[in-house]
């Protein structure tokens, strides 16, 4: 299943949450930081399609 921008924006919001409530392992911080990074990467390239995309559009008017 393909994860929108906004879910994964949210999980994002989570995984912060949960690094800087304090409450998690190092392994576990670890773990879910992996998992942010991973989630940042993926909205970087879903915004820079979107991006390109808008500029094509610019230019056909």
């Amino acid at each position: 299943m393909t994860e929108t921008f906004e879910e994964m924006l949210e999980e994002l919001r989570k995984i912060v949450r949960r690094l800087e409530d304090g409450e998690t392992s190092l392994e576990e911080s670890i773990a879910i930081y992996e998992r942010g990074a991973l989630l940042v990467k993926q909205c970087e390239d879903l915004l820079s399609s979107a991006e390109m995309k808008l500029t094509e559009l610019g230019r056909d008017r």
